[in-house]
């Protein structure tokens, strides 16, 4: 692969903008500073945790429901990047007002919470969608994973700038309070985000469309209806998007419970932060080496690897038992998160009809959103069941191999001529 070109440089950098949002708003500074904020309203722990469940549950409600309407307009010439704007722009507005909400108003602070997130994940679906825009076929596993790769570097910047704040002002080496700390984190977050975002703005452009009709959203929701009544004819796709939800719901509940499973372990907040810092330099390289490899052996078959390598995880996390222990999990997890994630998008982008992109695309923002349901509650109920928070991660194996056996079954590189809904090389 020659060195990218000046729209796929862009396309990527976006994924060095937002994971900034990922890594500080989503996973680490501001959940404790939510807790904290409501610990001093005089929430108990359960009571903040519970609303943190619904300001989540609320976000992705809405936006699972819009992404196929949204996305079947953004079909139409000229529309793909203005809705890209607006979420973005949304995201990165209310993340600044995180800011300088005053820690007494932990409901608004929840709300705005609520709109960050809305904003993020409604900025990813057109983002995910102009990859077909910016590169070929033949390009799109590496491009995909270089942009997961460059994300991983690009959020320890502002992460270990904000820990650091944080850290000092807890010491009182700086003259500010952990809650001035915070807030300098978020404002960091967004200034980060919007800054370098400017490239995908300036450089990237919408090259695959339909023609503007009378009535877009009538269209749309005529179009989605249809869709779905042929849902054989996509036969490819949604067998994909299926294999997908399954194996994606063990990806990303192995991510979103190692925190909690390392604290069971009676690992330091301090070494987890240290551990996931790690973990983001590590996952870096391996993305782009599975860009590299699924061009030589077919990205079909590297996502089998990346499902392998998940049930190893899995398996390998029934036997913890040491700090030692968890970091090993932590880096065999990194050996694969962002390869699965990039491939999978890859992967999708090449099997939808180009014109209908950011349609399919809203699919895949939903099952990318639920696939958060089966697996933590997989967890929960085997760990219950069995007194041994090792037995529930080691329960998603049985996810992993539904996706795998589903995934087998997907034919390798086949795009759906939206004309007539059959399938073509």
């Amino acid at each position: 692969m020659n060195g990218l070109s000046k729209q796929e440089k862009s396309w990527t950098m976006y994924d060095w903008a937002n994971s900034a949002y990922s890594l500080i708003i989503t996973t680490a500074v501001f959940p404790l500073y939510f807790k904290a904020v409501a610990s001093d309203a005089g929430l108990t722990g359960p009571t903040s945790t519970a609303y943190w469940g619904y300001a989540n549950s609320i976000a992705t409600f809405i936006i699972s429901i819009l992404a196929p309407l949204l996305g079947t307009i953004a079909d139409f010439k000229g529309f793909k990047k203005k809705f890209f704007a607006f979420f973005f722009g949304l995201g990165v507005v209310f993340t600044t007002i995180l800011a300088v909400v005053p820690t007494d108003q932990w409901l608004f602070l929840l709300f705005c919470y609520v709109f960050t997130v809305i904003g993020f994940a409604g900025a990813n679906i057109f983002y995910d969608a102009f990859l077909v825009d910016v590169t070929n076929d033949e390009r799109m596993n590496r491009v995909s994973s270089r942009g997961f790769a460059i994300g991983y570097i690009g959020s320890t910047i502002p992460f270990v700038i904000s820990v650091a704040l944080i850290l000092l002002a807890q010491n009182s080496t700086i003259p500010i309070t952990v809650e001035t700390a915070s807030k300098a984190a978020f404002a960091i977050t967004a200034l980060w985000w919007g800054l370098f975002t400017i490239p995908l703005l300036k450089n990237v452009q919408q090259n695959y469309y339909v023609e503007r009709v009378n009535n877009p959203v009538v269209y749309s929701f005529e179009k989605i209806f249809n869709t779905l009544k042929s849902i054989r004819s996509y036969k490819p796709i949604f067998l994909f998007l299926l294999a997908y939800f399954f194996y994606i719901d063990g990806v990303h509940t192995v991510i979103t419970m190692s925190t909690a499973y390392g604290s069971d372990l009676g690992i330091s907040s301090s070494n987890l932060l240290i551990i996931l810092f790690v973990t983001q330099i590590v996952a870096a390289p391996f993305a782009i080496l599975y860009g590299k490899l699924a061009d030589i052996f077919k990205g079909k078959i590297m996502l089998f690897v990346g499902i392998g390598m998940y049930i190893i995880i899995c398996s390998y996390a029934y036997f913890l038992e040491t700090t030692l222990d968890f970091w090993i999990l932590a880096m065999l997890v990194a050996s694969s998160q962002g390869g699965i994630q990039a491939l999978s998008r890859a992967y999708f982008a090449k099997l939808v009809p180009k014109e209908s992109v950011n349609e399919f695309f809203g699919f895949y923002n939903i099952f990318y959103k639920f696939a958060t349901i089966l697996g933590p509650m997989l967890v929960g109920v085997t760990a219950q069941i069995t007194g041994n928070t090792n037995s529930g991660v080691f329960s998603l194996i049985i996810l992993f191999f539904i996706g795998g056996i589903i995934l087998w079954k997907v034919p390798e590189k086949k795009r759906v001529d939206p004309s007539s809904g059959i399938s073509i090389n």
